[in-house]
């Protein structure tokens, strides 16, 4: 088995002419399709529909070239939507597939390996507690078997696309937090808990209050992002694995603030990509994807000089994040479909997160 990523661009939440055409051609198959990460370019925030209509026009585009129903795609493939594209970031799709391939895999030598698992739906007074924090390392450990990954040590990005509470959903229930928006981290930190508490980043399943309270537990490889288009949470983990062949490898590092910058690099140098430079040509033709998370440090300074991130009203803090960190990554890669999520509770430290990079060897 080898893994395949495409990037492909998006004019708009629902364009998959681009999807569409490389089915047409051949040069991917619908029905291999394991996970598509998404950047749609809205507001990121509770009332951000671009992620449901780009996932519904991707479960149609699929759905209509294999003959499935839209429902059956989005059973079986991960469709994890991040709304916000700001700055110079581009709305992009990310397709992750599978090939079957005559080589057999070389011993000692790792490649790319991915792997899905879903959680049941949640109910309202479950999101940003225990439950999700269970359930997410359930589907964890599921994703990774999937992936024929044994070791958490060869596990390099874990997405995970979580459920978000509307006025609606809090009417009547005991839940975490009344506020939507709040919501949201809640469910991301208690998402990246359940990745920490699989992978033996923590030591047992903290109790619901140190949930975006206790902010010394967290996760370097966890990427979580909180929708409306959702109720359960769609994992993916990517690693690196001896029982896949191909060329493509993954390597992580976690970025301690928002212009770490050398942290992308040793994740480039990790994959046989030098430099301290823009990418070249080249080098940038090897890159099959950059992910990585973005959130504001609380304290209000990066590296001892103050930023307004948490003090604009009229921009969510979130997105300043994304622009911000997507700048600085682009001034790397030379590229600007760049795979950045806002809101990092629980990944990696305060102001920073974890970035991981996919090149072919």
């Amino acid at each position: 088995m080898r893994a395949i990523v495409r990037r492909f661009p998006m004019r708009g939440p629902d364009d998959c002419a681009a999807l569409r055409a490389a089915f047409a051609d051949g040069s991917l198959d619908p029905k291999r399709i394991v996970a598509i990460l998404g950047k749609t370019e809205g507001n990121g925030c509770v009332n951000d529909f671009t992620r449901g209509y780009a996932t519904l026009a991707m479960k149609i585009a699929i759905a209509e070239a294999t003959g499935e129903t839209p429902a059956d795609v989005g059973a079986r493939v991960a469709l994890v939507m991040s709304g916000g594209t700001e700055g110079g970031l581009s709305p992009h799709m990310t397709v992750f597939a599978t090939a079957e391939d005559d080589a057999r895999p070389r011993a000692g030598v790792k490649r790319l390996a991915m792997g899905v698992g879903f959680t049941r739906d949640f109910a309202a007074h479950e999101v940003g507690r225990r439950a999700q924090i269970e359930a997410t390392a359930q589907a964890v450990r599921a994703a990774m078997a999937d992936a024929g990954i044994d070791s958490a040590a060869d596990v390099h990005y874990v997405q995970v696309k979580c459920p978000l509470l509307t006025a609606e959903r809090i009417a009547g229930a005991d839940v975490v937090t009344h506020d939507t928006y709040e919501s949201m981290g809640y469910s991301r930190g208690a998402s990246a808990l359940g990745v920490a508490l699989a992978l033996g980043e923590i030591a047992a399943c903290p109790p619901d209050a140190a949930v975006c309270a206790d902010w010394s537990l967290s996760s370097g490889v966890a990427s979580t992002s909180a929708g409306i288009e959702l109720l359960r949470n769609e994992v993916m983990v990517l690693g690196n694995s001896d029982r896949w062949s191909g060329d493509l490898a993954i390597s992580h590092r976690v970025m301690k603030d928002g212009i770490d910058a050398p942290a992308l690099w040793g994740a480039l140098a990790d994959l046989g990509i030098e430099g301290r430079h823009q990418l070249d040509a080249a080098a940038r033709a090897r890159i099959a994807a950059v992910l990585a998370k973005a959130e504001p440090p609380r304290t209000g300074l990066i590296r001892g000089a103050r930023h307004i991130m948490w003090d604009d009203s009229d921009i969510n803090a979130t997105r300043h994040a994304r622009a911000l960190v997507g700048g600085a990554l682009a001034g790397i890669v030379g590229e600007t479909r760049l795979f950045v999520s806002g809101g990092a509770e629980h990944q990696g430290p305060d102001g920073g997160g974890p970035v991981a990079a996919i090149a072919r060897q």
